[in-house]
């Protein structure tokens, strides 16, 4: 018995390069079946940023795990026909194609839901169906320079930065699966399938919400807690690695001095005087400098110089197990490498080792949500086409002769 979250829930999965397929796998994850439609050249992430030549690369089987590959070309008659069969078939679809290229194929919102008047449609677009923008094209950094991000990252005088992390990629898969959720519990009372829609831009705003908060704070004045002066301002400033809360936070250099030999320590009242007294005794504890939250504010730039004279003693580790006893918030700036090889990281299984019938052991990233009762193995991403046949089969109940007129 499949007793997985989203057992008997079927997906048609149209998306291609981060945003769209990182949403399809969670929901391969979550246990529903996602049946990857692929033109006859396949996604073309399978061959971007190739490693081992002929082999698909991983930029494609990080965001394809758990799902089964069908060719469909969408401009042939019995592509179109394959298409609609399949749309009877599923519950949900999901697409994230530039403006207008669903509507061209003849597939548009109105056409799938008299085809399907139960499903869902998920629908990723860089600046959503209406407004101005939304015939622009879109990638993960622009949809965070137009989303507020860019201009709130990175440290004062400074250019803008955009994040490590695929913010506006990632981030609009992950929205996009909240709403798609949510339109199936409304179908579970209704019956009736709707469409779902997440602007890139609408996402990285909506991670932005703190800045939004800053922004309109400055017009009462400046904000104490930023290092940079804010006043005279109109628009929420980079604040390099700083909390952004209450409580000031930094980023502080540790042994040996290398790029990731950092660890980020969040100063609450509650923990200022133990961790003061572990830096610089009785004197610095009692220091009317740094004695209240006011205080350390009018004076943090000394007050990082003195914490990080002692944290550049130690590595970061060191530092950590240090202040953890003391119940003072912190973390080391933990590298790609160092996350690989965590304990922690692999005891919570979010780094998975994985074989591929071409390139043999690899890892992915692992599943972030934890479910006590269902559970989901994550297996390889498919090769090109790998369950056309099954699909035509299981799927459409296709004979024989119909598969083989179709892989003609």
């Amino acid at each position: 018995m499949n007793n997985t979250a989203l057992a008997g829930i079927r997906v048609l999965d149209m998306t291609h390069v981060q945003a769209g397929p990182s949403a399809s796998q969670l929901l391969a994850w979550l246990g529903a079946d996602v049946l990857k439609v692929e033109s006859p050249s396949g996604d073309v992430t399978r061959k971007q940023l190739l490693d081992i030549p002929g082999v698909d690369g991983l930029y494609f089987n990080m965001m394809n795990c758990n799902k089964r590959s069908i060719v469909v070309d969408m401009k042939s008659a019995d592509g179109k026909t394959v298409f609609t069969e399949l749309l009877q078939k599923c519950d949900i679809i999901i697409e994230n194609f530039g403006p207008g290229v669903l509507e061209r194929l003849g597939f548009s919102w109105n056409t799938i839901h008299k085809i399907n008047p139960s499903i869902i449609m998920g629908s990723i677009k860089g600046f959503g169906a209406s407004g101005p923008y939304s015939h622009f094209k879109a990638y993960d950094n622009i949809s965070q320079a137009m989303g507020g991000s860019m201009s709130t990252t990175g440290f004062n005088n400074c250019d803008p930065v955009v994040t490590g992390s695929q913010v506006g990629d990632i981030g609009s898969g992950l929205h996009l699966i909240i709403g798609i959720l949510a339109a199936l519990q409304a179908r579970s009372n209704t019956g009736k399938g709707q469409y779902v829609e997440v602007a890139m831009m609408d996402a990285v705003m909506n991670f932005c919400r703190i800045k939004f908060r800053d922004h309109q704070r400055l017009a009462q004045g400046p904000l104490p807690e930023y290092m940079a002066p804010t006043g005279g301002i109109t628009a929420a400033p980079r604040s390099g690695n700083e909390s952004g809360g209450s409580n000031l936070g930094n980023a502080l250099k540790c042994k040996p001095g290398g790029a990731n030999d950092y660890i980020y320590v969040v100063v609450q009242d509650a923990v200022w005087h133990k961790l003061a007294t572990l830096v610089g005794g009785t004197q610095l504890a009692n220091d009317v400098r740094f004695s209240t939250l006011n205080s350390r504010n009018k004076n943090q730039l000394e007050m990082w110089d003195m914490l990080e004279a002692f944290t550049s003693n130690y590595t970061k580790y060191e530092v950590m197990e240090f202040l953890n006893k003391l119940d003072v918030p912190c973390g080391p700036v933990m590298s790609t490498e160092d996350l690989v090889n965590d304990e922690h990281v692999k005891l919570r299984e979010m780094i998975v080792s994985l074989d591929h019938p071409q390139r043999g052991s690899w890892f992915n990233v692992g599943m972030p949500i934890k479910l006590s009762n269902s559970y989901v193995k994550i297996s390889p991403p498919p090769l090109l086409g790998e369950h056309t046949n099954e699909i035509l089969r299981d799927v459409l109940e296709w004979n024989d002769e119909q598969i083989k007129s179709y892989n003609k």
